[in-house]
Order: structure tokens, then sequence, then C-alpha cells
């Protein structure tokens, strides 16, 4: 999965990716999208790995890219942030930013510090980006009704979904409301809509506040959490070992890289299965309710092919009880066919005719 990290200037978004990556900010460097792949942290990958005496631990990865901030107030900003629309289409996941910190030596946009009103102001841009979409789209296909063709009644089909997207954004609602099953949304897709992608709201807040402030109140996000970009940079350059002291510091649990993986991944509707065995313990991403076979496509596609069944055990279940052996023992393994949902934490071994 693909993120992309959006907000207004000074926002601290850039910062936090490189907290999130490690990536250091060049201020020098004129403005561009930044990418990057992280590792998502899963402890169980490394408990797993003692297990089984993994030569190689594969943890999941998450992408990031850090989208310029652009000022919505004069026509140049509001021209490259049309420019850099494309990139944001790509994501899967949206991020918005916002600030919520007094720094002298950092401007504030529109001289003033307000994370709510920051938030709506990318909103309202958010679903202005659809709306002109959906707009056009409409009179393109106005035009062409005039002239009928083989197409025609699947045209027809997507003006009528279209018109209903209309009437949603202009109340301000987002397109995850109005498509709601397969084919509306297979009708839409190459459109890849800003307001039917999860969103994700992140408070910026002061250094004194990292571990007390409340997320923002972002009626169509998600998710939501609060921190401050500038410890996270800081904690993200520091080594290993020193690392969990300082959180204990700050009263806090976790690094951002980790929360913010975590809200992704809840936001997203994304969960982990992992495999072990003395080759490799590895993570493997899959949505929420993705079925056996499918997990056994994300491996290979040729184990979804000849699948056979899985065999099954939660990951607490094959702690408690020490290894497979102890689980089967206890009757904790199961055989599970093609259409059995994994979980989060699913241990896996995929039988299959291959």
């Amino acid at each position: 999965m693909k993120a992309a990290l959006i907000g207004l200037p000074q926002s601290g978004k850039s910062t936090l990716f490189q907290a999130v990556t490690g990536i250091r900010t060049d201020t020098h460097a004129a403005p561009t999208v930044r990418h990057a792949v992280v590792h998502v942290p899963d402890p169980r990958l490394h408990v797993l790995a003692g297990l089984y005496r993994s030569k190689k631990v594969t943890e999941a990865t998450f992408e990031f890219d850090d989208v310029p901030g652009c000022s919505l107030d004069d026509a140049k900003g509001q021209d490259e942030w049309r420019r850099l629309l494309p990139a944001v289409r790509q994501a899967d996941l949206l991020i918005v930013v916002v600030r919520d910190f007094e720094e002298s030596s950092v401007p504030k946009y529109r001289n003033r510090v307000h994370a709510q009103g920051d938030f709506a102001a990318v909103w309202d841009e958010i679903v202005f980006a659809d709306l002109d979409t959906v707009s056009r789209r409409i009179d393109r296909l106005e035009a062409q009704s005039r002239k009928p063709t083989k197409t025609h009644e699947l045209e027809k089909r997507e003006r009528a979904l279209l018109e209903r997207c209309m009437k949603a954004l202009e109340t301000g609602s987002p397109l995850s409301t109005v498509l709601t099953t397969d084919e509306e949304r297979h009708l839409v897709a190459s459109f890849a809509f800003l307001t039917e992608k999860p969103l994700v709201c992140v408070r910026n807040v002061s250094d004194d506040r990292a571990s007390t402030a409340e997320p923002v109140r972002a009626e169509h996000a998600a998710a939501s959490l609060a921190l401050s970009a500038t410890i996270e940079a800081e904690l993200a350059m520091l080594d290993d070992e020193d690392r969990p002291q300082f959180l204990r510091e700050l009263g806090l649990e976790s690094p951002a890289r980790d929360r913010l993986i975590k809200q992704c991944y809840e936001a997203g509707g994304l969960i982990s299965f992992l495999t072990a065995g003395p080759e490799e313990t590895r993570a493997w991403t899959v949505t929420k309710g993705s079925t056996a076979v499918e997990a056994a496509g994300k491996i290979h596609s040729d184990f979804a092919r000849g699948f056979i069944r899985a065999e099954t055990v939660a990951y607490e279940d094959l702690i408690e009880h020490k290894d497979m052996k102890g689980a089967k023992a206890a009757g904790k393994v199961r055989k599970e066919g093609k259409s059995y949902v994994v979980q989060d934490g699913d241990v896996m071994n995929i039988l299959a005719g291959v």
C-alpha cells in the first residue's frame, strides 16, 4: 500500500516523512514528490524466527510519498496543487498533516495556527478536485450521448452513478459513502477519486505536548493521531539501544513510524498473515476479509491455482504451546479450505498441487 502525505505549507509534513522513513530533508532542493519504502514493524516475526531458527526474516513493506505543501491562497499555489494531483491519486491512502504548534522561526500559514481549520481547508480542496473530475466527465458523457455507440448503455449507467457522486460532493460528503458495491467502484476506478480513499489525519503538535495532545476531530478521517514531528525526527536518528529510554522519558509507547503505520493499516483495512520455516519467516499483507486462496496467491499465483488447504494456527496459540507440535497436540492447528477468512496473525502453511 502507498500513502501520500499532504498538507499546507509549514505543517511539518516533510519532518514527519523524515521521522517515518529516516530520509533527511534537503532544504536547498527544489520541492518535489519524495518516495520511500519502509519496513512494517512486527515483533511477532522475530519470535517466530527464533522458534523456527529461520535464516531470514522478511517484514512487510509500506510506501510513503511526501507531496510538497501548496498555498491555496494564490493562483500559483493552486496551479501547483493541480499539477501534483496525479501523484496524490496514485496513492491508496491519504495522510493529512495539520499544524498545531507555535514556532517563531516557522512562518504561519494565513497568519494563524488552526489545526481544525487547516484540515477543513485541505478537505475542501480534496472534494473540489473530485467534483471537478466528475463534472468534466459528465459533460463529456452528455456530448457523447448525442452520438449513440456500442458502449451507450455502459455510459448511461456511468453517468447516472456520477450524478449521484456529484450530489454527494456538493454537500461535502466523500465518495466512499456513494460507491458501495464492487460494480460501482469498478465502473469509476480509472478516476482514482481522492474522497474514495481512506484518510488519516495527523495533528503535529509542539514538543512539550508530544505525549498529551489529543487527535483532531476530523469528520471524514478513518483514523486520527497526534504527535510531534520534530521529536519523532530526533527519535529516528537515535541508535536502537538509546531509543527506548528516550521514548520512556517522553511518555511515549512507540515511535511515530510504528503508530502511523498501525493507523494506516487499520484505516486501509489491512492485516498480516505469517509464514515461518527454517529458510524464512515472513509477513504478508492482505485486506481484511481475504480468503485462504487469496492469501495463497499473495505468496505465488501457482499456490492459488493449485490450492489444496491451509494448515493454520493463531500466532498466540502457537507461542502459548511452544511449537507447532505442541499446538497440534492441543488441537489449535486447523486445516482450512479455500473460503476460510484469514485473520491477523494467522501462521499459515499453504499446501498446493504445483
